[in-house]
């Protein structure tokens, strides 16, 4: 069976170990709306696809026309043996059967990239609160070329700045480091309390939501960093095994 839910997922769940993001590409908040309303149709017809996919959640992007999709797989294997199983196999079939209900419901949708991810490190609010996030902050990094120590000293970076931060922003709950497997990005999905918490951050002194620290400066112009994107989500759809 599937089973919607409306909790948010638990990004450090020990039996996730390849968690999934990917992007749609939809044009308008009317085809964000139909979409998951789509997407929520093929999946709760159907039984749940795979035994190793534990939880599959999309979130509506603040820019009106974008859908991110995080899937959360107990390995990289498990989700290969899913997605590239032979055409007559049942899997790929359900598979395939929701992606054409979705796109006959919405037709055009442009899927971009698929990244694989492995998380690696997690940081929550130190008074232990955990409130329901009221938005999702998604930071994606790009480095010039496929460097896995470089990943990982970013990040190590960044977690230092946080922590010798003066001025730390009220409305933050976590930040969750992702590496991608092939070594070229990492992704931050950040929790916040609510969108406005996040746009007052952005908006005080500094650059993005740190302060113009040293380690700040750092951070911001490590070696080999191309580009950095930050978009805001509200989540709108889990899915799950029950």
């Amino acid at each position: 069976m599937t089973r919607r839910t409306d909790a948010h997922p638990r990004l450090t769940r020990p039996d996730a170990l390849a968690p999934f993001f990917s992007t749609w590409r939809v044009g308008t908040p009317e085809r964000q709306r139909r979409t998951v309303e789509a997407i929520a149709r093929a999946w709760e017809s159907r039984t749940w696809p795979a035994e190793d996919l534990r939880g599959y959640h999309v979130y509506t992007g603040h820019d009106g026309s974008t859908l991110l999709h995080h899937s959360q797989w107990a390995s990289e294997q498990a989700y290969e043996a899913f997605a590239l199983a032979p055409a007559a196999a049942s899997p790929r079939t359900r598979r395939q059967e929701r992606v054409d209900e979705i796109d006959t419901a919405v037709p055009g949708i442009e899927r971009l990239r698929l990244g694989r991810y492995r998380r690696y490190r997690s940081l929550t609010r130190e008074d232990g609160a955990a409130p329901v996030p009221g938005c999702v902050v998604i930071v994606d990094v790009e480095f010039e070329g496929p460097d896995p120590e470089r990943q990982r000293a970013w990040v190590d970076a960044v977690c230092e700045a946080l922590a010798s931060e003066p001025n730390p922003h009220p409305g933050g709950i976590s930040a969750h480091f992702h590496l991608s497997t092939d070594g070229t990005r990492v992704l931050n999905y950040a929790e916040w309390e609510s969108a406005q918490a996040h746009i007052d951050a952005l908006a005080a002194p500094g650059v993005g939501v740190g302060s113009a620290t040293s380690a700040w400066e750092r951070v911001r112009n490590w070696p080999g960093l191309k580009s950095s994107t930050v978009g805001r989500y509200d989540h709108a759809l889990g899915l799950v095994p029950g």
